[in-house]
């Protein structure tokens, strides 16, 4: 089965646990890295093309506002086809209780039908949030697993917790 590992993360200023932290790579991006060791999976990043700022406080306020809006950022680029993937791993932060709006963008780009849909989240607390059920609501007739929260400020040390769960869902 071909797999495909689609995600969003954001570097740059972030929240660990009670402060503030800058960081080269984003937690989510640090476990999708974790995973593509794991099951050899293609890996395609999910950039919109005006990202958010640096600064924590600033990204979240318009993170909040464009999920407040049902946005739909646009994005710099799309895979040309996911015809040839089976599996899907879906990962994002988890903001305000779902999916960053970025990936509702490439959700919403494509036909997912007869696909299987693995998500897996990073958080400091919220978990996978309501994210699972809005990827059911944006993919018809795909094949929805249980989603895998990682806590953000230890998705680095998360590849045990990324094996359990392939073999689990898979």
């Amino acid at each position: 089965m071909a797999a495909l590992i689609a995600y969003f993360s954001r570097a740059d200023q972030n929240y660990f646990g009670g402060t503030l932290k800058n960081i080269s790579v984003g937690n989510t991006e640090q476990a999708a890295r974790i995973l593509e060791k794991i099951t050899g999976a293609d890996m395609f990043k999910i950039e919109p093309v005006q990202p958010y700022s640096k600064d924590y406080n600033t990204c979240i306020s318009q993170a909040q506002e464009d999920q407040r809006r049902n946005a739909r950022p646009e994005l710099t680029h799309y895979p040309e086809s996911i015809g040839q993937y089976d599996v899907i791993y879906l990962g994002y932060p988890n903001y305000w209780g779902t999916m960053p709006m970025q990936v509702f963008t490439f959700l919403e780009h494509f036909d997912f039908r007869g696909k299987t849909i693995c998500p897996f989240c990073t958080h400091e607390g919220s978990g996978m949030g309501r994210s699972e059920a809005d990827i059911k609501k944006l993919c018809p007739g795909a094949d929805i697993r249980k989603g895998l929260a990682i806590q953000g400020s230890h998705a680095a040390q998360a590849e045990n917790e990324l094996k359990k769960w392939v073999e689990k869902e898979n």
